[in-house]
């Protein structure tokens, strides 16, 4: 009988933060929770502190196994913009840190493959995955979303690492 485990999955943002708690058990996966954190306009400074503490509150709340964060796309054309979204997965890891729960890491592109079978995949062919896989019917916020694709991810390549001995690790590969 395959054990059940908590995942958290962050997506995160400068703007907007999703986060999607999931319960896997073996190839059974279940919905949770999930949500956004909306840190605004305005410094970035202060909008970092409300990453740190509102996944912090997150992860006291609903007290997850272990967690999964999606890395960084870095876009030459515009580095500004992943180094702020650099400050913001910094400010999740912190949390998590925080916590002492284990983190794994993933491209976009292994959730991408992984939820819809194609790295290049369209926000909404991996939104429309995640609703199939979770069997949820109401609307999901694109943050929360993709938060959910990393969490199942994190289950699939999970599950895949102990039916085959293979310890878990930072990344996928």
């Amino acid at each position: 009988m395959a054990t059940t485990v908590r995942i958290l999955g962050i997506d995160p943002g400068s703007r907007k933060t999703g986060y999607g708690i999931i319960e896997s058990s073996g190839h059974r996966n279940v919905h949770v929770a999930n949500g956004c954190l909306s840190l605004g306009d305005g410094e970035l400074a202060p909008r970092l502190l409300k990453i740190l503490r509102g996944l912090s509150e997150i992860i006291e709340e609903y007290a997850p196994e272990e967690v999964a964060i999606e890395e960084t796309f870095v876009n030459r054309a515009n580095a500004a913009s992943a180094l702020v979204l650099g400050q913001a997965r910094g400010a999740a890891i912190c949390a998590i840190a925080g916590s002492g729960v284990p983190m794994a890491e993933y491209a976009a592109a292994q959730v991408k493959v992984a939820i819809a079978g194609n790295g290049r995949a369209e926000k909404q062919q991996v939104q429309h995955m995640v609703k199939v896989l979770l069997n949820l019917q109401d609307k999901l916020s694109p943050d929360a979303s993709d938060a959910l694709a990393v969490a199942l991810t994190h289950a699939h390549v999970r599950g895949t690492r102990v039916k085959t001995g293979i310890a878990l690790s930072k990344a996928w590969g």
